[in-house]
């Protein structure tokens, strides 16, 4: 090595007691992560017969998968339902977020951020099971109404329908969507509003131009956070939708589990990682437009 040039990247011994530390981590991360991933992949390009697995692999399975009118609208119906939770939290929880952020006092805004995480302390299984005790055909809606005189017989439509899941899921996962905006929502300069408006702009044309452009990154983030796990979510149709309703995640666990075929169900779970996958790339890109605007 040349005198003074700089040492190796393993030769620096913070970079090698980094390493170290991160070494440990990494393994049980890859071990956790990449190793079950291997395994559903290798499974997805197998034979599953009767007798088990076959060691052959073929693209049979995501032929059927991509071809099958049943795996298509399942997968359009699990589009659909995350795409609206989605957009129904996301549209819900900016208001909140803004208000928060805007309107709250800054002494009382941990206070406000608290009582926004009390669903969190209890089990998203019980907060369904609620969901299910208020729409259900004997439920709290039902009831109520009832006894107000405005039905005479139970609604049959709240209950075990796209509706009644979709208002679910947007309950569940409105805490994931207000924080990240709120987040991004605090990091705004408010020097910026005050000069949009002595330049003569009304306060909605300040927002439109300035709180949401560089609130942005936040909202794309909180559509990551809650499509993600929406369209995997295996609980609520399950209890909300009866059953009658599946998604993704319980094709996938009838496949694997009520028809023992592990190779397309595989496949199934491959095909959804992929779509979900694809998604995300395309709001990450749009995140990072407008981080690039905002320099």
């Amino acid at each position: 090595m040349k005198s003074g040039s700089s040492p190796g990247r393993f030769g620096n011994p913070e970079a090698t007691n980094g390493l170290l530390m991160v070494s440990p981590t990494a393994i049980y991360a890859t071990l956790l992560l990449a190793a079950p991933l291997v395994a559903v992949v290798v499974y997805s390009l197998m034979v599953d017969s009767k007798v088990g697995l076959s060691s052959g692999l073929t693209f049979a399975n995501y032929i059927e998968v991509w071809t099958g009118r049943i795996y298509q609208a399942i997968m359009m119906r699990s589009l659909t339902v995350a795409s609206l939770v989605t957009a129904i939290t996301v549209l819900l929880a900016y208001p909140v977020a803004y208000f928060v952020s805007f309107h709250v006092r800054p002494e009382r805004k941990s206070l406000w951020l608290f009582l926004i995480t009390i669903p969190f302390w209890t089990s998203y299984l019980i907060r369904v099971f609620l969901w299910k005790v208020i729409l259900g055909y004997n439920g709290v809606i039902n009831s109520g109404l009832l006894s107000l005189g405005i039905i005479d017989e139970p609604l049959t439509v709240i209950n075990y329908s796209v509706g009644s899941m979709v208002a679910t899921l947007a309950h569940a996962y409105a805490p994931f969507a207000i924080l990240p905006i709120f987040v991004s929502l605090e990091k705004i300069d408010r020097s910026f509003l005050e000069a949009g408006q002595d330049l003569g702009e009304s306060k909605l044309m300040t927002f439109w131009r300035v709180t949401l452009p560089l609130s942005m990154p936040g909202v794309i983030a909180a559509v990551l956070i809650v499509f993600i796990p929406t369209i995997g979510d295996y609980v609520t149709p399950d209890l909300i939708g009866g059953g009658k309703i599946p998604m993704i995640a319980n094709m996938i666990e009838g496949k694997m589990l009520k028809q023992n075929d592990k190779a397309v169900g595989a496949a199934i779970a491959v095909t959804a990682m992929l779509i979900v996958s694809v998604v995300s790339i395309v709001f990450l890109l749009l995140n990072k437009r407008f981080l690039r605007g905002q320099k």
